[in-house]
């Protein structure tokens, strides 16, 4: 096995178990199977773009990062969207880290959303828009310029209103865990 292939699995695995998702979580974002992602993590299988590309994605990375030389200067994020149902989402911290940092876009949408609760603590900040939050029967509506910091176990959700909205969201890695699904 080259060093390179050996670098690619050691990040998607690191990756992987740094974002908290299971074999199952993370075959299920990337539509591969369990086994397949296990046989790429441990070299019993060749690494190949059609599966690099949709492991990438599911990871909220690029294949250039995956392959890129280890060189620790390089601390610029260049983040990359994901689509997902009603939201463009941009990573803005490493994958490695304790805290998680991300730009959304929310797209308007007429449900309410399903409340979460988890532990841990969010906080996010509206760039642009409206953003209603919904905190056990207490709707809040953050503006643009205002920021909205909250204890998780507390059931949330919140949706953009009256056109899209762009947040940057900070939370740990319990909220993490949930936000990936939201």
């Amino acid at each position: 096995m080259s060093e390179i292939e050996q670098t690619v699995r050691t990040r998607l695995r690191g990756l992987r178990r740094a974002q908290s998702l299971s074999l199952d979580d993370l075959a299920e974002r990337s539509h591969l199977s369990p086994s397949t992602i296990s046989r790429i993590e441990t070299g019993k299988r060749a690494i190949s773009l059609d599966v690099l590309l949709p492991l990438a994605r599911a990871l909220r990375t690029d294949v250039e990062t995956l392959l890129a030389e280890d060189i620790d200067e390089d601390v610029v994020i260049r983040p990359t969207p994901t689509r997902e149902e009603g939201r463009t989402t941009w990573m803005l911290t490493k994958a490695t880290g304790t805290t998680t940092a991300m730009k959304v876009r929310l797209e308007p949408s007429s449900r309410r959303p399903q409340q979460q609760v988890h532990p841990g603590h969010d906080w996010f900040f509206v760039l642009e828009g409206r953003v209603q939050l919904f905190l056990g029967d207490r709707v809040v509506m953050v503006e643009t310029g205002e920021a909205a910091e909250f204890e998780t176990m507390t059931p949330h959700s919140f949706v953009a209103t009256g056109g899209p909205a762009e947040v940057i969201m900070i939370f740990d890695r319990d909220g993490h865990r949930v936000h990936r699904h939201d």
